[in-house]
């Protein structure tokens, strides 16, 4: 029993760790909050009447999805359900849990329902592990409130979780801990008896290596903290310093802050590295944001932009491999992304660079503020709705597949931009093909050149 009700556990070490802690139990456990208002970091989730107090107090018997990072509070939230209603709570992990399981669950709260029993909360950790027959298996279940769905994920739920699940359910998302919150949960660690009960101290820049390395996971700071508490132990010494911090978890304290200077000198170095093409400093500045624990999505945000920012065309290919990374990140996550980024990094460092793309979009954009446009050309309005065709829309539009050279000669832009070269292609990479076709394509659309076609260059 956990309060007053029912705590069941149904399946794996993520459910198992919903347990009333043991006092040999993990750091990390053991400071897990007792209450709701010990839940730190999801403020726009704990105000009076918020879906979350309610699903903590039992008010409302809503199924919820808790969507966000390691260490950010999903379990811990699901721990508090349990032990804070009248409800029946049973814990399964989608890791080892299948339909048989789920079926059994919802079958137990059916009996209990129509006897008048406690109703059932049903958690399921890592509910994207749940294969699409396995989240079917919930919906009618959840659809009556036979169950109050309570699922937790890492990974976005419009990708991971089927549709019909997703609309029965309220999505809770969960930010990662910002430094403040993660640094006041360790000294929370250090004085708490649950914790360590003023066994150490710990010193300012051991305290900041270790909030800079959970970048947002509380779990991973107190790990460590407790890793640091026994390494001082060992060592008969009651203060935690920076050399005991690094080599209680082997990871070495790069001068790094994510929000100051430092952040942007590195990311500035990075970006310009990749830029110049050397392919060695734009890995050495890679490592050192991941080491410090910047945002891996951060870093694959900038690679998608330098993509098309400083190669473009020269290698349209950039773009899909960064693009690619990113994708990795959200759906591999660290530390095995950091060899997705690796090679995404290689790849635009040794790209040929072109800017093309960016005075492109540039001197079209300017010229749009400046006023230069007009009208669309009549024969390329929509023609589709009732009355267009009396309107002229769409007369004498020329369809270039009719034409064998795939290309025809047709105004496009509007009468005061006729004749304005935007993109300029380098003789950098396939940019250097395109810069030779580029002309007669064009000659061939003005009408300057009728004797020129596209298929000359193929």
């Amino acid at each position: 029993m956990e309060a007053a009700g029912l705590f069941e556990i149904g399946g794996g070490a993520g459910a198992a760790s919903l347990a009333r802690p043991a006092p040999d139990s993990p750091l990390a456990v053991r400071m897990r909050p007792c209450a709701i208002d010990e839940l730190v970091g999801q403020d726009h989730l704990l105000a009076a009447g918020a879906p979350l107090r309610q699903l903590v107090g039992g008010a409302t018997p809503m199924s919820v999805i808790m969507w966000g990072p390691p260490g950010s509070g999903k379990t811990t939230i699901a721990h508090l359900v349990a032990g804070a209603t009248d409800r029946r709570f049973v814990a399964l992990s989608a890791l080892n849990a299948g339909v048989k399981d789920v079926r059994a669950v919802i079958d137990s709260a059916r009996r209990e329902r129509r006897s008048g029993g406690l109703p059932t909360v049903l958690f399921i950790d890592e509910v994207h592990r749940f294969s699409k027959t396995q989240q079917d298996s919930l919906l009618s279940a959840v659809e009556d409130r036979t169950v109050t769905l309570l699922a937790a994920t890492t990974e976005n739920p419009y990708f991971s979780v089927i549709s019909p699940l997703l609309s029965r359910c309220v999505l809770l998302t969960l930010q990662p801990l910002d430094d403040d919150a993660v640094r006041g949960l360790v000294r929370r660690a250090l004085t708490d008896e649950r914790g360590l009960a003023g066994a150490v101290t710990l010193a300012p820049d051991a305290e900041d290596h270790l909030v800079r390395l959970a970048a947002g996971d509380v779990r991973k700071a107190l790990t460590a903290l407790e890793a640091a508490a026994g390494a001082a132990a060992a060592q008969r010494v009651t203060k935690i310093d920076l050399s005991i911090a690094e080599r209680a978890v082997d990871i070495a304290a790069v001068r790094y802050d994510r929000d100051g200077d430092a952040h942007y000198d590195v990311t500035s170095a990075f970006i310009k590295s990749m830029r110049g093409s050397d392919v060695d400093a734009a890995l050495h500045y890679l490592a050192r944001m991941l080491v410090a624990g910047e945002d891996a999505r951060f870093v694959a945000r900038r690679m998608i932009i330098f993509a098309s920012e400083d190669i473009g065309m020269a290698d349209p290919t950039a773009l899909q491999t960064a693009t690619a990374a990113a994708h990795a990140v959200e759906h591999v996550g660290l530390p095995e992304a950091q060899l997705n980024l690796a090679q995404a990094v290689i790849h635009l460092a040794i790209a040929p660079k072109s800017n093309a793309v960016v005075t492109a979009i540039g001197a079209a954009m300017s010229d749009v503020r400046a006023g230069l446009g007009g009208t669309v050309p009549r024969h390329l309005r929509d023609a589709h709705y009732a009355g267009s065709r009396g309107l002229g829309h769409g007369h004498g539009y020329r369809y270039p597949h009719d034409d064998a050279r795939g290309v025809v000669t047709q105004q496009y832009p509007p009468d005061d931009l006729i004749g304005r070269d935007y993109y300029r292609p380098t003789g950098h990479g396939v940019e250097r093909a395109i810069a030779e076709r580029l002309p007669k394509l064009r000659r061939a659309v003005r009408g300057e050149d009728r004797t020129s076609t596209a298929e000359e260059d193929d």
